[in-house]
């Protein structure tokens, strides 16, 4: 069942399909935003934090309009949940001093950009602050949040390992051109 939802998913951010229009309703505040859209300069796992947002934004209404949960403050929330404008392989001053660990921080950080630029409930706070639960230690109020917080965890995964495997597959087509190339020369 993820697997399709996935596929939607990245149809649907590449252009070949449309959203529900509900969806668009809810994060057109948000996604018309100058300072959201800078999102799209960092780079995440293995695309920018806006398209890694979006797609936790996504999962995240699937699941929550299904089960019949706030699934507007929790699209909201999953949207702002990564709303740092950093680089965070290579930080500084001033979001985050070099020597601060992002993985703790930058919920925070995140939290304080939303407030900075839209009026957040409860609920998108609760998602915004414990997304990296369990490293925040204190766990979600919310059922929204710990949706956000596992779908999250799951798409980071995906970009992970997707991005492992193309290194994988570049090494092993390396090893061959490599091996191909001893072999004609007679090595």
């Amino acid at each position: 069942m993820i697997k399709p939802i996935q596929e939607k998913i990245i149809m649907e951010m590449q252009g070949s399909k449309s959203f529900e229009p509900e969806y668009y309703d809810i994060i057109r505040e948000i996604e018309e935003h100058e300072e959201f859209l800078r999102l799209k300069e960092f780079y995440h796992h293995n695309s920018s934090i806006y398209h890694h947002v979006h797609g936790v934004a996504y999962l995240t209404y699937r699941i929550c309009k299904f089960l019949k949960l706030d699934h507007h403050s929790a699209v909201r929330g999953a949207l702002l949940h990564d709303f740092f404008l950093y680089d965070w392989r290579n930080h500084d001053m001033p979001d985050l001093p070099r020597y601060k660990y992002h993985g703790i921080a930058h919920p925070t950080i995140a939290l304080n950009n939303a407030r900075k630029h839209f009026a957040i409930n409860e609920i998108e706070a609760d998602i915004i602050r414990k997304h990296m639960w369990p490293l925040t230690i204190v766990p979600p109020k919310y059922k929204e949040s710990f949706i956000v917080s596992f779908a999250d965890k799951y798409l980071a995964s995906r970009e992970y390992l997707s991005e492992y495997k193309k290194k994988i597959n570049s090494r092993r087509r390396y090893g061959r051109v490599y091996k191909r190339r001893k072999t004609l020369r007679g090595n």
